[in-house]
């Protein structure tokens, strides 16, 4: 791998990463200089006190002087005692011996990449591979040999070439001698972050010691004091290494995926990136279906060949192409939905985009030579055991509330299917309602049927790339509106091919405003066309007249969605405090001043449990945990305490009535569009 040259931009950046971390190294040791003179200054300053004045008084003073210092010091330096250690509770430990292929595999790859062997290697159930070791201070200065992490998700839904080329990416990270200033830029963040926001532990020792003594308190209020001007200035500096280091991150992705691609050729690595994102979407599903299965305490015996059934079975639905048992997902299928023409450079993106890296990937022409599209599970020695082995893993920690069986593959096969079409609306609207909902027109004053647009029209590509145009639009609009109003910090973006700068958002904003009214005319001139057609489809039928009152409940409830789950926000948002330090007085006043809101939430409640839309999904568990919270006005704070018990009787009935409130939308709009197609 000595040919691969690093690029210009990768110097470039690594260039800014190295003045990064002198910037740091150069401020935080002036600031730890004024720190050691502060505490040599507290430390004689309370001697002397004590000295001068004995006393009992003066000692507690003297004692409370000298620590201020010290507790300035002490946050500098604490950063020291702390390591980072990867959690491995979730992972298995295979060795050489256990898996003699896999072992063959990585030896092949670390030779021609020209690295070292992991220390370590382990498994887990996630769709992703990676190199991970525990860090400290200390792994700045000295060697550590880092392990190889193998997701099981990824092996399952990838070719032997695609695992090798992600592999290769891996080692890639670490071929390189440059690499190791990604190292230090990691190490200095870690510090960084230590001293910004993991400060839990210093906190509480803070509030003990002014606890200890009035006097003490005043020292610990100073000592506070230097440390946020110490907090602001390491933010600053924070975001200049992050920033710093999320763009040589990127770089390094890029530099990675180039050495894959000489090892395997660029075509492995991309079909497993374009993959990657929807394979992840299909184990999603897996787990989310076996959550709603913990109330029956039902479990998977095997995950991952069920993770393979709904990997396909999705494609399928899509429309996909399958080979070799696994999708080929294209550009176009990533593409299809995203109609964005705003182009913001992400300053804090760790990775590139898949489709940079694809187009990086395809401009190095390493073209793929003896790829083996034979499934990667067959690198495996027992790979049903393992994956059996890995399901019990992941459903270690679920709490079950009796005895647990597990799914056959043929029952989760017909219920997974069942759930997804009860979860989804008809094939036949061609995505068109999957993320927007009729407009509103009004149904008395739709008089012409006479129109024969043909139900094709209605649903073609062209009318659902105008939906997806309108979703992106608005999605911009929404995103320079941030950055006009300074809540992104941006100075420069690209929209439509065309440079523009923050000066430039209100006028730009104003234009796509009326795109975005115009293309919403069309939209809701589509659907007046669909109700139409559905109403003359209706009448030729000659049924019992329906369409119009499921238009009606549907407009009516989304009229009403939006002030009824406004009160769970608003209460989610009010009950905030509770996470943070609070005095008492302002704990009882904050709980007094949202009672107006609970009146409002017990009411919705109320409706919620009379609905007959919401009745589907009124399981016996929603039902108790709302009819509980209904009994009476509870309270949740009192001797100087939160009542635990009762707030979470309050957050189950929230989330519960969020949960209904959604699921009625959904059903709402479910029960009209599948009476439509009655008519298709």
């Amino acid at each position: 791998m000595n040919d691969i040259k690093i690029s210009p931009e990768f110097r470039t950046q690594t260039t800014k990463a190295i003045l990064s971390i002198i910037l740091f190294i150069t401020a935080y040791l002036f600031m730890l200089v004024l720190a050691v003179g502060l505490t040599a200054l507290c430390i004689y300053g309370g001697v002397m006190l004590i000295v001068s004045f004995p006393g009992l008084v003066t000692i507690v003073l003297g004692i409370g002087v000298a620590s201020l210092g010290v507790l300035v010091l002490f946050f500098l330096l604490k950063f020291i005692f702390k390591s980072h250690k990867v959690d491995r509770s979730h992972l298995i430990e295979i060795k050489r011996i256990d898996e003699p292929n896999l072992f063959k595999l990585i030896d092949e790859i670390v030779k021609e990449v020209g690295t070292i062997f992991p220390k370590k290697v382990y498994l887990s159930s996630d769709v992703n591979a990676s190199v991970f070791y525990d860090s400290s201070l200390w792994s700045m200065f000295f060697p550590i040999k880092k392990n190889l992490q193998i997701g099981l998700g990824l092996v399952n839904t990838v070719t032997k070439s695609e695992l090798k080329a992600i592999l290769s990416h891996e080692f890639g990270h670490f071929s390189q001698k440059t690499m190791k200033v990604g190292s230090y830029v990691y190490n200095v963040n870690q510090i960084l972050f230590n001293l910004l926001f993991d400060n839990e532990s210093y906190d509480n020792l803070m509030t003990k010691w002014a606890n200890t003594s009035w006097y003490f308190s005043i020292c610990v209020v100073i000592a506070i004091k230097i440390i946020e001007g110490v907090k602001w200035i390491l933010r600053h500096i924070y975001d200049v290494v992050n920033k710093s280091y999320m763009a040589l991150s990127r770089e390094m992705e890029f530099h990675a995926d180039e050495i894959a691609a000489n090892v395997t050729g660029f075509e492995p690595l991309k079909n497993s990136l374009l993959r990657l994102s929807f394979a992840d979407h299909a184990y999603n599903n897996v787990l989310s279906f076996y959550e709603k299965k913990i109330t029956e305490n039902k479990r998977s015996e095997n995950i991952f060949k069920e993770h393979l059934f709904v990997l396909n079975f999705l494609a399928k639905y899509r429309n996909i192409k399958i080979i070799n048992n696994l999708p080929q997902i294209s550009e176009n299928e990533i593409n299809k939905f995203n109609k964005s023409k705003l182009v913001i450079k992400d300053q804090w993106a760790s990775h590139p985009s898949t489709i940079d890296r694809i187009a990086m990937l395809e401009n190095t022409g390493l073209s793929a030579k003896n790829i083996n599209n034979e499934s990667a599970n067959h690198l495996f020695s027992d790979i049903e055991r393992t994956q059996r082995e890995l399901t019990n893993k992941v459903f270690e920690d679920v709490v079950f509330s009796g005895e647990c069986s597990t799914i056959t593959f043929e029952l989760f096969q017909s219920d997974y299917k069942e759930q997804f079409f009860k979860e989804t609306f008809p094939k036949v609207y061609n995505g068109y309602y999957d993320n927007k909902n009729p407009l509103f027109f009004d149904i008395d004053n739709i008089e012409h049927l006479s129109d024969n647009t043909r139900f094709e029209e209605l649903f073609a590509d062209s009318k659902i790339e105008m939906v997806y145009t309108a979703i992106s639009l608005q999605s911009d609009i929404e995103s320079i509106k941030q950055i006009s109003e300074n809540i992104f910090d941006v100075k420069t973006f690209d929209y439509d091919g065309i440079k523009y700068s923050k000066k430039d958002c209100k006028s730009l904003l104003s234009q796509l405003k009326n795109e975005f009214e115009n293309l919403n005319e069309k939209i809701k001139l589509n659907d007046i066309n669909i109700f139409k057609y559905f109403k003359r489809q209706e009448l030729n039928a000659n049924v019992k007249s329906s369409l119009e009152k499921l238009y009606t409940e549907f407009f009516n409830y989304e009229k009403e969605f939006e002030s009824k789950y406004d009160v769970y926000i608003q209460l989610s948002n009010e009950l905030q405090f509770i996470n943070i330090i609070t005095p008492f007085e302002q704990i009882k006043t904050n709980f007094i001043k949202i009672e107006p809101l609970e009146k409002q939430l017990k009411k919705g409640i109320n409706e919620l449990l009379e609905s007959q839309i919401c009745q589907p999904e009124l399981t016996k568990e929603i039902k108790e945990n709302l009819e509980l919270y209904l009994t009476k006005k509870w309270q949740y704070f009192g001797d100087e305490k939160y009542f635990e018990k009762n707030l979470e009787i309050l957050f189950s009935a929230m989330n519960n009535y969020a949960f209904l409130l959604s699921q009625g939308y959904f059903l709402t709009k479910q029960k009209l569009l599948n009476y439509q197609v009655e008519f298709v």
